[in-house]
């Protein structure tokens, strides 16, 4: 399952990681109620299937066990045990991921990443997840919160972050940040846009990454330029990346990858330029998921059968 703050999405999944039937719900905002609601999807996806164990994807931070989670900003639980407290209620082992981690386990077991030792996937949506592979095996660091590159500094004193902190990488580089920099955009250069400033008149508010995309796909000035302030922070940010963990691949995932053809040449040439050592080391190779928005539900099984198997 990939448990996030609209909605609980599941699927079953088998040892291929081939998605065998799906299942969606709303996400409750209370904490009794949210189990309640993960318990009905799994009830009633192994009613029509054989169903080993459950891996749970969650958007927030899961404890280094695997068995709780600490916090979660658009979820219920806080502290909460949660895979034990599922266990009771389903009768089949439970596993607990980070959303992004899952993401990088189903990328490197059936997708972009397939084989890599050194790898990361960065995933851009509302803000940036992402996840790291270091000789082979998730990296979540000590206390299993890491890692949070979404929250590196890329500008001094920039933009707010809900995080406290000022110039995150995500304030620059994701659904959100695109269309803030497109709203800077408009009122910096009035009537250069063609089609964004049409569709949003009088309500900035009504700007967002999707629609900023779609208008650079048809030829807005505006969105373009805004495109290619994401590509710039891609590979800035990227770059950082690699400086740390000189990875073999990196694969960027989330809502904003849908747009990829609109950004990553651009952010991979800036990537290029901004790693440390540019022109004289090996780089990354820089490619999109291939699983998609399944990518998480897929490898949250991999991980839940994985853990079946494994004696206590």
């Amino acid at each position: 399952m990939d448990v996030g703050g609209t909605s609980v999405r599941a699927g079953v999944v088998d040892e291929r990681g081939s998605l065998l039937d799906t299942a969606r719900v709303a996400t409750p905002t209370e904490e009794g109620a949210l189990e309640d609601a993960i318990a009905g999807v799994v009830e009633d996806l192994r009613n029509r299937h054989e169903v080993a164990g459950v891996g749970l994807a969650v958007a927030g931070f899961v404890a280094r066990d695997r068995r709780s989670v600490m916090f979660a900003p658009h979820l219920a639980w806080r502290g909460a045990p949660v895979a034990d407290r599922i266990e009771k209620r389903v009768g089949l082992p439970v596993l607990l991921e980070h959303d992004v981690n899952a993401a990088m386990v189903g990328e490197h077991r059936f997708g972009a990443a397939r084989g890599a030792h050194v790898a990361a996937l960065v995933a851009l949506g509302t803000g940036i997840g992402a996840g790291l592979l270091l000789d082979g095996k998730l990296f979540r660091g000590a206390y299993g919160v890491a890692p949070e590159l979404g929250h590196l500094t890329v500008v001094r004193g920039g933009r707010p972050c809900p995080c406290g902190k000022y110039g995150c990488w995500e304030r620059y580089c994701s659904g959100t940040a695109l269309a803030a920099t497109a709203v800077e955009l408009l009122a910096r250069h009035p009537g250069r846009s063609t089609v964004l400033a049409p569709q949003v008149a009088g309500d900035p508010g009504s700007v967002t990454g999707r629609r900023v995309a779609g208008a650079a796909r048809d030829g807005d000035p505006i969105a373009q330029l805004a495109m290619a302030e994401l590509a710039k922070w891609l590979g800035e940010g990227l770059a950082l990346v690699a400086d740390v963990f000189d990875p073999e691949i990196i694969v960027i995932g989330g809502g904003v990858s849908e747009s990829a053809p609109l950004f990553l040449d651009e952010a991979r040439e800036h990537y290029a330029g901004a790693i440390t050592g540019a022109r004289y080391r090996p780089l990354a190779r820089i490619r999109t998921a291939h699983l998609g928005d399944d990518t998480a539900i897929v490898g949250a099984a991999a991980l839940a059968l994985e853990a079946a198997k494994t004696p206590v």
